[in-house]
């Protein structure tokens, strides 16, 4: 079949020599520059010819693969009523992120972020019977989030492409099957658009569910921190990497001592003055939880990791306290909290990090203006509400699986799989009749892949110093000519990339009139089209000369040879 031939004369593409100003990542650079995406306003991006392709290129691949494990496309509209989302309670838990809207006649609306509400509305309109399942079904779709800070070109956007796709079952051993045949789907995927990627553990957060994992491709860009073991294996995204609770024996404490510990309010000039490690001293980091105050307890050496904080309490939403929340409150003393005195899990909850275990001594605010204790002994002097592993995680702490020191990466996240369960089908009551005759509730997974955000990562992995270096299947041609300038080089680049066309390679080539040999081979490198093949001045003896984009390796060929080693077998 007789590919395209794209001649840049004829196309609307406009190279730029410099960085955009407001670039901070690689993909955003780049992408820019090679004319493949511009900005049309904060989030908002247009994908010029050279980027749609791409993009289609992608969204190929997912789909052949989704395809092939019996899954069936739909679109759903990206327009969509409140109802649903108020149903599932995601309408308020959503926040700020969501795009709300009314019409003309007052009606409520949002721009759909994801779809699991309406996706289960569609099953329970269509699947009435246990024969009617299992089912997939899934999208390629416009999503939109009103991020409050979008940032590094299409990798965080207000508006993107993701394929999102919903397993519905009978039981939850059929979903476990169905999570198997999308992780493996996942797999086949990355692995043809030349994706380097990790599998981690994850946590499901406000999706609900339990088994949860991650798709990240390691990139400098990455807003995604994983940790990995070099001695067995294990990876998790941070968030979910946790250590247990191991309690130990209260007894041979001491008694609570009350220390003078004037301007000590943090923990550095508390371990300085008192002459004791940050990691014997307890941090008591006060919060609001759905408005209550909470307190989180971590060893002074670590920081509360918000985002596993707010993670984890999901969908009650995290603050911390502010100044005001102390007016008010003697109880409450800025700078010198402790959980003894019973304040624990009376004047505030008491949540902790596992570090703080049952029978541990610490050093902690005496709830007294410039005084901190010493023995503060948990489950002798105060009681923890509830353990939660909320520290930032560092490289060297112990592998939850085996004990090694674990290391840590930046990464994007280019998937994510659930199996959801019966949140939603609890939710909006999808039942079908079960062999017996009896409604039974349907169980649900959910999975995603960030199609643009899969074209940013792969830029970001594969780009060198000249520019883009496209994998060949995603990549917007196969071959870029460049006629180096002379009317003869011209032609025989056109009559090479017809003849590769018509052999269904495709092909960009470079007519440009009046561009020097030096711009076009620079432009060459820029767009990162994996194989070029240059009509230069050995056109007049019959060669030309191809070179491989990712290695730099260049070859001078008869004509005739080039074309042949182009085509396709």
């Amino acid at each position: 079949m007789a590919a395209r031939v794209q001649r840049m004369s004829r196309s609307m593409l406009k190279t730029l020599r410099d960085d955009p100003a407001d670039a901070e990542t690689l993909s955003h650079k780049l992408l820019v520059r090679a004319g493949y995406v511009r900005r049309t306003a904060a989030g908002i991006w247009t994908w010029l010819p050279l980027g749609k392709q791409v993009l289609e290129n992608v969204t190929r691949v997912v789909r052949e693969e989704m395809d092939a494990i019996g899954g069936q496309e739909v679109l759903l509209p990206a327009l969509l009523p409140k109802e649903p989302y108020e149903v599932s309670g995601r309408y308020e838990e959503y926040g700020d992120l969501l795009f709300r809207l009314k019409d003309r006649k007052g009606g409520e609306y949002l721009l759909g972020p994801t779809h699991e509400e309406i996706f289960t509305q569609v099953v329970k309109d269509q699947c009435t019977s246990y024969k009617d399942l299992p089912v997939i079904i899934y999208q390629i779709q416009t999503k939109y989030r009103d991020e409050a800070r979008p940032r590094s070109g299409i990798l965080r956007g207000r508006e993107f492409t993701m394929k999102d796709s919903y397993s519905f079952d009978v039981s939850d051993e059929a979903l476990a099957e169905s999570y198997a045949l999308h992780r493996q789907a996942y797999q086949r995927i990355f692995e043809r658009l030349g994706l380097d990627y990790r599998i981690v553990s994850a946590i499901s957060g406000a999706m609900g569910g339990s088994a949860s994992e991650e798709f990240l491709a390691p990139a400098a860009a990455g807003e995604d921190t994983y940790a990995q073991c070099p001695a067995c294996g294990y990876a998790a995204n941070t968030e979910a990497v946790s250590v247990a609770v191991q309690p130990r024996t209260a007894e041979g404490h001491p008694a609570v001592e009350v220390l003078d510990t004037p301007d000590t309010p943090t923990i550095e000039t508390l371990a300085a003055h008192l002459d004791v490690p940050a990691s014997a001293t307890l941090k008591n980091l006060l919060v609001k939880v759905d408005g209550e105050i909470t307190a989180v307890g971590v060893p002074g050496d670590r920081e509360v990791d918000l985002g596993k904080l707010a993670e984890q309490l999901a969908p009650a939403t995290v603050e911390l306290v502010t100044a005001d929340d102390f007016t008010g409150r003697p109880d409450l003393v800025r700078g010198y909290v402790g959980p003894q005195g019973g304040l624990a899990g009376k004047a505030f909850r008491y949540l902790a990090d596992p570090r703080v275990a049952p029978g541990t001594a610490w050093v902690t605010g005496a709830n007294q203006e410039g005084k901190h204790a010493r023995n503060v002994v948990v489950g002798r002097d105060f009681e923890v509400d509830d353990y939660l592993d909320v520290v930032v995680v560092e490289p060297g702490d112990p592998c939850p699986r085996c004990g090694a020191g674990i290391e840590l990466d930046r990464a994007i996240e280019i998937g994510h799989i659930f199996q959801l369960g019966r949140k939603y089908a609890d939710a909006f009551e999808l039942d079908v009749l079960g062999q017996d005759g009896k409604p039974v509730r349907v169980t649900m997974g959910s999975y995603g892949i960030g199609v643009s955000r899969a074209v940013a990562a792969l830029a970001e992995q594969t780009a060198d110093d000249q520019g883009l270096c496209w994998p060949r299947e995603i990549a917007p041609a196969d071959v870029h000519i460049v006629a180096a300038g002379k009317a003869a080089q011209t032609e025989a680049a056109l009559e090479i990339a017809e003849r590769l066309g018509e052999a269904g390679v495709r092909v960009l080539v470079d007519d440009r009139a009046g561009v020097s040999p030096g711009v076009k081979f620079t432009d060459a490198e820029l767009i990162g089209v994996p194989t070029i093949l240059v009509a230069g001045r050995g056109v007049k003896d019959g060669l030309v000369e191809l070179k491989d984009r990712r290695t730099g390796a260049r070859e001078d060929l008869p004509i005739a040879d080039a074309v042949a080693r182009l085509t396709p077998a």
